[in-house]
């Protein structure tokens, strides 16, 4: 049975892929061939999990009861496959509350390992990075706060890092970043941004008055969100620019040493509450910024504070891991 959980605000459904051909959805055996044959299930699996049911949808709520769909195992034992599915039918490469929700699921079913690492395999089809995308997980406890820490791994950082097209640099407390022409355009104070891949591709800009971070129900209004639809999707329900393959956006503010406020835009979905990879790159921007050093950075968003470690050598992030709690809702 398909089942909701919150990660800080983030919701997601996870079903197995048996649920979902019980449900009369054509979904192949192998993680790998659903994720290159989407378009005949995806959406599908979307509007049988994640719709509201008639007349039960809150007012002012978002179009669907969750952010995405986690579909898996497709496995009884680690290592685990998984795909994660937007709302748009689109996949994404890592979601770190996704991912912290999956491993809450798995917990609940017996499946994870008590006092080892599991790695997850998350499946998808985007060419500009390897498929599947891995990352170990192990339950641990922070703060008398029980949760998982994700080892994301090394980030990289650039425009080439994200595949981007046509930015210039930018200079920012006498460090290189990247201006985006499309979202200064939306805002002037967005001007210095940082791209980081973790996984999957983001843009952070950097912005020192709060005033500059946009708030969900802003970014919900179509004088700003087309625009930044525009931006963060692909084709065709974006521009595709500066990024063909999209791009999840993010704001950064420093609130003093060691902490961030942040907001997101996320690719295939929107203003989010909280977002665990995104919470991450704001880190390695910040850190790559000066604003923070290598340790743990919390960083806060609308759903909540994400602990983040960040591990240096030689000058560079090495890698970058999160701590992330889950709670099943219904």
């Amino acid at each position: 049975m398909a089942q909701r959980y919150d990660a800080r605000g983030n919701i997601y459904i996870v079903v197995t892929p048996e649920e979902l051909r019980r449900q009369g959805i054509d979904l192949p055996d192998q993680a790998s061939q659903a994720a290159q044959t989407l378009e005949a299930w995806a959406l599908a699996a979307i509007e049988a999990c994640c719709s509201w049911a008639p007349g039960t949808q809150p007012s002012g709520s978002k179009d669907h009861r969750s952010d995405g769909l986690l579909v898996g195992p497709f496995q009884s034992s680690p290592p685990f496959d998984l795909l994660i599915v937007n709302t748009d039918g689109t996949l994404a490469e890592r979601s770190g509350n996704g991912l912290t929700i999956f491993s809450q699921a798995l917990s609940d079913q017996g499946l994870l390992p008590h006092n080892e690492a599991c790695l997850l395999r998350v499946h998808h089809d985007k060419a500009d990075t390897s498929s599947p995308g891995q990352t170990s997980v192990k339950a641990a406890e922070v703060g008398g706060v029980k949760g998982f820490w994700l080892d994301l791994g090394q980030p990289g950082f650039g425009p080439s890092a994200v595949s981007a097209h046509g930015v210039e640099a930018a200079m920012f407390n006498g460090r290189e970043l990247s201006h985006v022409e499309q979202l200064s355009a939306l805002n002037s104070a967005w001007s210095h941004s940082q791209f980081a891949r973790v996984g999957n591709p983001h843009c952070v800009t950097l912005v020192e008055s709060a005033e500059d971070l946009p708030s969900n129900e802003q970014m919900r209004e179509p004088a700003l969100g087309e625009g930044l639809t525009r931006i963060a999707y692909a084709m065709p329900v974006g521009a595709g620019k500066p990024c063909p393959a999209g791009v999840n956006l993010q704001w950064a503010m420093r609130v003093s040493e060691g902490h961030i406020a942040a907001r997101v835009f996320e690719r295939g979905e929107g203003p989010t509450a909280s977002s665990g990879t995104s919470a991450s790159a704001v880190a390695c921007a910040a850190w790559r910024a000066g604003w923070v050093s290598a340790g743990e950075v919390k960083v806060t968003m609308p759903g909540g504070t994400a602990p983040i470690l960040l591990a240096e050598e030689l000058g560079e992030l090495s890698r970058v891991s999160l701590f992330g709690t889950a709670r099943l809702i219904d």
